[in-house]
This record gives structure tokens, sequence and C-alpha cells, in this order.
């Protein structure tokens, strides 16, 4: 296989940023990356099929799939909301089972992650579906598509890992659709990569109910969730989900005591109330502690919000300030190049610790996890050793 640097990564990775802080995008055929790796992969037409983890059987070959709190109840022959699982003879299939439609080697902090092996990078693989319908999704061409809509490649659990293990990848990532609804891919391929030493995170709305959650975490090493808003309504008429579960899943992380960041892309005039981000920061430290990261992330116009503008960096660091004012230790913002937000202070002696610009770490003062400052542990995973939150 032939050896790139982190350099040409880099410039193929970090091309383009967006809502969701990564995107797939910047090629022409992003599951190209895979033969051009040289990791043996081929072109899924068709294929195996692999049946769901999380599903119950019911009357006259009905199921109700029971992974997320949709719980679809699906006839034979029918597919779930998500549109990659099917019903076929009363049995529940995965139609994504080991197969991508979008591949790319990012920096960590893209998903974003700054508190996760800051200055590594992950392997992000992503199967077509989601068990949302964001009006601002980023990578809509495939979160709202059918596997039968858009070009997919196999890839196995160890194609997957010698990609890694050939390019000095610490981490694989699920991200960029919905990684719920190709929970048995993702599962498998976590499950096999950690006996392999290589890592595992998900990048999730976090509309996962709680038994495919707690197993899942046995074999991951952080979480991503996109906390979208804290009203109900927005969840409900933006993106066709709910807040509840969401907030049960943060809470389920924090009690599991997985490594977890949050993100929230602050939108004008749909969730970036004051008196929202308030109680959002406040339900926060209340319940999560004030050491978990959240990303305030800036929005660009996207799918179907192309009339609203960009979010005004004001608003961003208002959010920020709110976020310190309730107790977090942790505020970012995020799509803001060059913000001093993007970096990791001390929150005892207030000084930089992880110094960034866009994507990249340009300066680390942490030493095993504290700051060589004042010697302040700092919550993250630094390597092999987690500073719990």
């Amino acid at each position: 296989m032939k050896k790139f640097s982190r350099r040409e990564f880099i410039k193929w990775a970090v091309a383009g940023t967006g809502v969701c802080s990564c995107s797939f995008l910047d090629w022409p055929d992003p599951v190209s990356a895979l033969r051009l790796w040289g990791a043996g992969v081929a072109r899924a037409e068709g294929g195996h099929l692999k049946e769901e983890m999380f599903y119950r059987k019911l009357d006259s070959l009905r199921i109700e799939c029971e992974t997320c709190p949709r719980r679809c109840k699906v006839a034979e022959g029918k597919r779930g909301y998500c549109g990659n699982k099917e019903n076929r003879g009363g049995k529940y299939f995965s139609l994504v089972y080991n197969k991508v439609c979008a591949a790319h080697v990012d920096p960590i902090e893209k998903k974003p992650f700054y508190h996760y092996l800051p200055g590594t990078l992950a392997f992000s693989i992503a199967a077509s579906g989601c068990n949302f319908s964001c009006k601002f999704c980023q990578n809509w061409e495939i979160s709202q598509a059918r596997p039968e809509d858009i070009p997919h490649d196999f890839l196995t659990p160890d194609q997957a890992i010698e990609i890694c293990r050939n390019q000095s990848i610490p981490t694989i990532a699920y991200t960029y659709s919905e990684p719920t609804v190709f929970y048995t891919s993702m599962y498998d391929m976590a499950k096999t990569a950690r006996t392999a030493g290589i890592g595992s995170v998900m990048i999730s709305n976090g509309f996962m109910n709680e038994i495919p959650l707690r197993e899942l975490c046995k074999q991951l090493n952080a979480v991503r969730i996109d906390l979208k808003s804290f009203s109900d309504t927005f969840y409900r008429n933006i993106c066709s989900g709910e807040l509840a579960p969401v907030l049960a899943t943060l809470k389920r992380l924090k009690e599991i005591g997985i490594w977890f960041e949050i993100i929230a892309l602050i939108i004008p005039t749909l969730n970036d109330n004051p008196e929202d981000l308030q109680r959002m920061c406040a339900w926060i430290k209340a319940n999560l502690g004030p050491d978990v990261p959240i990303h305030f992330s800036r929005f660009h116009p996207m799918y179907q919000l192309q009339n609203l503008p960009p979010t005004p960096v004001k608003t961003l660091e208002m959010a920020r300030e709110t976020a310190f004012s309730a107790g977090l230790h942790f505020p970012y913002i995020g799509n803001v190049p060059g913000h001093e937000g993007e970096n990791t202070y001390c929150f005892s002696c207030k000084k930089v610790v992880i110094r960034r610009i866009g994507f990249e770490v340009v300066e680390n003062s942490l030493e095993k996890g504290t700051c060589k400052f004042c010697h302040q542990p700092i919550a993250g995973v630094w390597g092999k050793k987690q500073i719990r939150l």
C-alpha cells in the first residue's frame, strides 16, 4: 500500500468546512479514497445481508426495531424510517453491513474532538441513512439517501484496520451520516478494531435506545453528540426528532464513564435564543458536570435553510460566555478559524494549554493530562490516560 504523509491527508481532509464540521463532498467519488489506499475494497453491488442486533418479532411477519426511539414497526418486505434496513420474511436485515459510501482521513479536531488524542488523525467512514431529517444537514446527499441511491464500497473491519495501521492512524470514526442506523456494522468493526489496538469514536445525534447504547460503549473510546437545541419544538419541526431521548443519552454517557463531547450548531433565529442557551448550559452543568466540552459551531446556509445567514461571530461569543457563566470549563467556538475560542484554556490559571488554528494543533502545553503551568488536571483522553469527567 502506498504510504501518504500526514500533510497530504490533511490537505485532502480539511478542504471545506460546514455545518457539521465534517465533509466528504470535496471528493467526486468519496469511496475512491479506499481504492487509492489499496485496501482491496470492491464496489458493493447487492451483497451480504446481516441480521440486525436489536429488534423484536411481531405478528404477521412484522418486526419492531429497537435500536432507536422511533421503534419503527415494519411489515414484511418494507423498511423503517432510516431506509437502510429491511424486513425479509420476518427478520430485520441491514442493507449496508460492511459497506461505506464515504471514507476520509480527518484530523480528530474536525469531528470535533478537542480533548481526545489532540493532533491525531481519524479514519472516517459512513453508510447512507439517518433517523433524523434535519433541514440544515450538510451531508444530506448521504444521510437522506437509501443504499441503492448512491455508490457504496465493501469495507471489512480487517481492511479498515489495515488502512489505520499502514497510515499510523489510531482511531476509526463513524460519522458523516448517522451511525445509529448502521449500528450492527459499526459495532462489529469497533469490536474487531479494539482487539487490534485501534480506537473507535462515534459522531451521533444521540437518538439511540439505552440497551444498544450501553452495548456499543463497551467497544467505543469516545462519543461526540449533537445537541441541536434545547427546544423540543425545534427538534420536531427542524429535525423530525425529539429532545428528551438525546438528553437521556447524554446522562447515560456520563453514567457509563466514556469520554464524550457536545456540539451545538447555532442557527440564526432558530436556536440562538439566549434564554434557551442559558437553560442548556445550566442543564449540562447540573447533569453532566463542568468538564464536558461544548462546541458552539457556526452555521452556514445549507440544504433547506439556505435563506438564513451565517451565524454572527458575536452570537457564538455570547453562547460561549453563557457557558462560562454557567460554570462550564471548556466551551469552544467552531467553524471560525483563528478565533481564540478554538483554544483550550486551563480553568485554574487561565493560560492556553492547547492552541489551535482551524483543525491544526500548533501548541500543546499539557503534560500527562495536566496544565504544565499550574499542574491542574484537564479532563480528556490524552494518550493512554483518561482524566474522567
